[in-house]
C-alpha cells in the first residue's frame, strides 16, 4: 500500500468509513462496544472535523474526528477545546504512520483555530499500543475516570485522559 492522503471526511465517504471500522472492531475491539449506528457514532454530537485517510482506489485506510467535549462550550472569553475521538487505522494500512498523519492533521487544524486538544483512551489490556502511541507523540497523561458505559460484558470501564503537549 502506498502512502494514503489525508483528506476532509464527507457524507459520501462513511460507508467505507464504516467498513473499515468494522475491519478495527473485529481485529482489535476498537469500539469497545459496536455502535448500534456506526455512521452516527462517526458523527458525534458537538462534532467539528473529520478527516479520512485515503489509499489507491478509494481504500479508507484510516479515520480521525475532532469534536467538541460535552458540556463545554466555546462563549465569548472561554477557552477553546476539542477533543480528539474516532481515531483508527485498518490491519492493512498500519506500520505506515497513518495514525500519525492523521493526528498532525488534527493538530494543525486545532493550532490553526487556537484550540486545546484533549482525548481519552479505555484502559484494558487492548489498549496498551494506543496508550504507547499517544505517549510517544507528545500527549500527557492528565487523569483516570470511570466512564459513564460498560464493556460489552457489563464491567466497568475506566478512561485515560489525555492532553495534547505538541503545539
Amino acid at each position: 500500500m502506498t502512502h494514503p492522503s489525508i483528506r476532509i471526511r464527507h457524507a459520501a465517504d462513511l460507508d467505507r468509513c464504516v467498513d473499515a471500522l468494522r475491519e478495527v472492531h473485529e481485529a482489535d475491539a476498537y469500539p469497545l462496544n459496536w455502535p448500534a449506528d456506526p455512521r452516527g457514532w462517526l458523527s458525534p454530537p458537538g462534532l467539528l472535523g473529520a478527516w479520512i485517510a485515503e489509499g489507491p482506489g478509494g481504500v479508507v485506510a484510516g479515520h480521525i474526528a475532532v469534536q467538541r467535549p460535552p458540556g463545554v462550550s466555546d462563549g465569548p472569553g472561554a477557552a477553546r477545546h476539542a477533543e480528539l475521538s474516532r481515531l483508527y487505522v485498518t490491519p492493512a494500512a498500519r506500520r505506515r504512520s497513518v495514525a500519525g498523519a492523521l493526528v498532525g492533521r488534527v493538530r494543525s487544524w486545532a493550532a490553526e483555530r487556537g484550540y486545546g486538544l484533549t482525548l481519552n483512551v479505555v484502559t484494558d489490556e487492548h489498549r496498551w499500543a494506543a496508550v504507547a502511541f499517544y505517549e510517544a507523540t507528545g500527549w500527557r497523561h492528565s487523569h483516570t475516570t470511570d466512564a459513564d458505559w460498560t464493556a460489552p460484558d457489563g464491567r466497568p470501564v475506566k478512561l485515560r485522559h489525555y492532553i495534547n503537549v505538541v503545539g
